[in-house]
Formats: structure tokens, sequence, C-alpha cells
């Protein structure tokens, strides 16, 4: 019994410390964001800040458009969750459902394209989105990052389909559900989590992604809020770190806050569709 409360206490030491390594960094940004410029230049910094002042998101409001990058993100990153979803759980069902040679070479190539590099890609995708003339515009920003999502949406979701037993649906044709109906009252509510769980690493993805919306758009008004951050850094390299550290943490709050919204329908309803009604 011992051993057991010392193993736990051991675990959950163990679980303190990674959440406190985890969080350091996004305690660290909210400490400096709102430190005044006198405390971010002393040379002894301290954790919590001695004369807290929002003087700094003021400055990051007036020098940037961050709430016009914002909705940028906003729809890029809504856009191409929504589009990825769709498009990937339907491949996903025929993928887990009829494990053929072709369903297992795709699910390889899902694999193996995440091993793709930006930096690779970007070139051959500029031409491609300069010959249909979505080059600066938002919805070839959207199909990009649907394309990027997709392989691994896909990948996810398959492991989903796979966890729901294929006995549920094999039940519901018995007795006399057809296809459909056993798709949309057995197997949906039963993906639901891994949909959602889908959608927000679509979300994210999209929403932190930098190098594509970098080359891809040119005009300051179709920008996303990553790159608009990238201008708080002077020509020299040089940061304005209390305005920069003020809007990476609005930046963060949208996947925190659609986290926090959705987090429930990840865990929860997991066998919502198996009840015989």
């Amino acid at each position: 019994m011992k051993t057991g409360k010392g193993a736990r206490a051991g675990q959950s030491l163990a679980l303190l410390a990674y959440l406190v390594f985890l969080a350091f960094p996004l305690l660290w940004l909210i400490s400096i964001a709102f430190k005044p410029a006198r405390e971010l230049a002393s040379l002894h910094p301290t954790w919590i800040p001695e004369d807290p002042t929002l003087a700094n998101f003021r400055q990051a409001f007036d020098e940037q458009p961050l709430l016009r990058a914002g909705f940028n993100s906003l729809i890029a990153a809504l856009g191409a969750a929504v589009i990825a979803v769709l498009i990937a759980t339907p491949m996903a069902y025929v993928m887990a459902r009829h494990r053929t040679l072709p369903a297992k070479a795709a699910t390889g190539w899902v694999v193996v394209s995440q091993a793709f590099p930006f930096v690779l890609v970007i070139i051959p995708l500029f031409l491609v989105l300069k010959n249909l003339r979505l080059i600066d515009s938002m919805p070839g920003l959207i199909m990009v990052y649907v394309v990027w999502a997709l392989p691994f949406a896909l990948w996810m979701l398959v492991g989903y389909v796979r966890a729901v037993p294929a006995e549920l649906e094999e039940a519901a044709a018995v007795d006399g559900a057809g296809r459909v109906r056993t798709l949309v009252s057995v197997t949906a509510p039963l993906l639901a989590p891994g949909i959602v769980a889908t959608a927000l690493f679509a979300f994210i993805s999209a929403w932190n992604e930098f190098f594509f919306a970098l080359v891809l758009l040119k005009t300051p008004e179709q920008q996303t809020l990553p790159v608009v951050l990238t201008h708080f850094i002077g020509a020299e390299g040089v940061a304005d770190l209390g305005p920069l550290a003020a809007a990476a943490f609005l930046a963060t709050l949208p996947s925190l806050v659609v986290f926090a919204l959705i987090q429930k329908r990840i865990t929860g309803g997991m066998l919502a569709g198996a009840v015989k009604s």
C-alpha cells in the first residue's frame, strides 16, 4: 500500500512538473505583456509586474491592425477546419471499413506526406496558385490550409472510425435500419468526439500557421495575425518587446477559448450512439 501511494505521489509530482514546464512560456508572456518599459529594461526581472500597465496593449493596437489580422486568421482557420472535416470524414469511413490494398496504400501515403517540409512544396504550390489566380487571396490560403491539414485529419478520423465496433452497424441493419439511418443514428454520434478533435487540430494549425501566409499574402489588408506579429520586430532585429508580448498573448486567446468550449465534447458522448432506441 505504501508503495502504491508513493508511486501515485511520484506520478502527481511528475505531472505537476510537466504542467509547469508547459505553462512557463505562457505565464512569462503574460508577465511581459503587463510590464512597463522600465521593468522590461531591468537587469533583475520579476515574475509579477511591480507596476502593471495596459500601455503595451494600447500601443500594439495603435501600431498594427490586430483586429483586421485576427479576423483574417479566424476566417482562414474556420474555413480550413470545416472543409477539412467535411472532406476527411467520408474518406476516413471508407478507408477504415474497406481495408483494400488501395486504402492501405492511401493510409501509408498519408503518413509519409507528413514528412514533407514546407520549403519543399512552396515553389510548386506557388506556381499552381498563380495559374489559378489565387495568390494573395483568402480562398487560396484556405485551400492550402485544407490540403496541408487533410492528411493528418484523415489519419486521425480513420483511427476513430476503426474504434467504432462494426457490430453496432450490423445490429442496426438487423433491426431494419438502412445504410443512411445507420450512419446518421449510430456511427455519427460515436464519431462526434473524433470530428471535434480533428476540427480543433485543423483550426489551431491554421490559426498559428506563418510560412504559407507570409509567402502567399502580400497585400497588408489580407495578412493574418502571425504575419502581422513580425511587424513588431525592427529592421535590425530588435523587438518592441512589450507590444509584441501583448499582441502575442491576444493571439493565443482564441485557441484557448475554442479548446475550453469544446473540450467536453471531445471526451463526452463516446457511447451516445450505441444505445438502441
